[in-house]
Protein backbone atom coordinates (compact mmCIF):
# COMPACT_ATOMS: atom_id res chain seq x y z
CA UNK A 1 0.00 0.00 0.00
CA UNK A 2 1.44 3.34 -0.84
CA UNK A 3 1.04 6.32 1.46
CA UNK A 4 0.27 9.90 0.07
CA UNK A 5 3.32 12.33 1.14
CA UNK A 6 2.43 15.06 -0.73
CA UNK A 7 1.38 16.95 2.46
CA UNK A 8 4.05 15.46 4.97
CA UNK A 9 7.08 17.29 6.07
CA UNK A 10 10.33 16.27 5.83
CA UNK A 11 12.54 16.38 9.11
CA UNK A 12 16.45 17.15 9.38
CA UNK A 13 18.37 15.60 12.17
CA UNK A 14 18.18 18.37 14.52
CA UNK A 15 14.53 18.35 15.07
CA UNK A 16 14.51 14.88 15.05
CA UNK A 17 16.78 14.67 17.96
CA UNK A 18 14.67 17.20 19.43
CA UNK A 19 11.26 15.46 18.82
CA UNK A 20 12.28 11.87 20.24
CA UNK A 21 15.24 13.12 22.29
CA UNK A 22 17.74 10.24 20.88
CA UNK A 23 21.55 10.83 20.31
CA UNK A 24 22.54 10.18 16.53
CA UNK A 25 23.85 7.07 17.35
CA UNK A 26 21.17 5.83 18.51
CA UNK A 27 19.01 6.95 15.87
CA UNK A 28 21.43 5.32 13.40
CA UNK A 29 21.51 2.05 15.38
CA UNK A 30 17.67 2.04 15.91
CA UNK A 31 17.08 2.51 12.19
CA UNK A 32 19.43 -0.42 11.39
CA UNK A 33 17.26 -2.35 13.87
CA UNK A 34 14.20 -1.78 11.94
CA UNK A 35 13.08 0.08 14.96
CA UNK A 36 13.16 3.89 13.66
CA UNK A 37 11.89 5.53 10.65
CA UNK A 38 14.37 5.26 7.67
CA UNK A 39 15.84 8.23 6.20
CA UNK A 40 15.11 10.06 2.68
CA UNK A 41 17.70 11.30 1.02
CA UNK A 42 16.96 14.91 0.01
CA UNK A 43 20.29 15.60 -1.43
CA UNK A 44 23.52 14.75 -1.93
CA UNK A 45 24.82 15.61 1.22
CA UNK A 46 21.70 15.54 3.40
CA UNK A 47 19.06 13.28 4.43
CA UNK A 48 15.53 13.66 6.35
CA UNK A 49 13.04 11.99 7.73
CA UNK A 50 9.20 12.28 6.99
CA UNK A 51 7.26 14.29 10.12
CA UNK A 52 4.51 11.53 10.44
CA UNK A 53 6.95 8.52 10.69
CA UNK A 54 9.02 9.95 13.73
CA UNK A 55 5.11 11.32 14.96
CA UNK A 56 4.34 7.32 14.78
CA UNK A 57 7.69 6.51 16.48
CA UNK A 58 7.42 9.11 19.27
CA UNK A 59 4.02 8.12 20.12
CA UNK A 60 4.95 3.95 20.93
CA UNK A 61 8.53 4.40 20.27
CA UNK A 62 8.84 0.74 22.68
CA UNK A 63 6.77 -0.84 19.92
CA UNK A 64 7.70 0.91 16.80
CA UNK A 65 8.47 -1.66 13.75
CA UNK A 66 9.56 -0.21 10.33
CA UNK A 67 7.06 -1.59 7.88
CA UNK A 68 10.08 -1.80 5.03
CA UNK A 69 11.56 -4.37 7.81
CA UNK A 70 8.65 -6.62 8.79
CA UNK A 71 6.82 -6.73 5.76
Amino acid sequence: MSVDRRNDSLLRIAEVRQRTGLSVSTINRREAKGTFPSRIRIGDNSVGWYQSDVDEFVADPFNYRCAAKTA
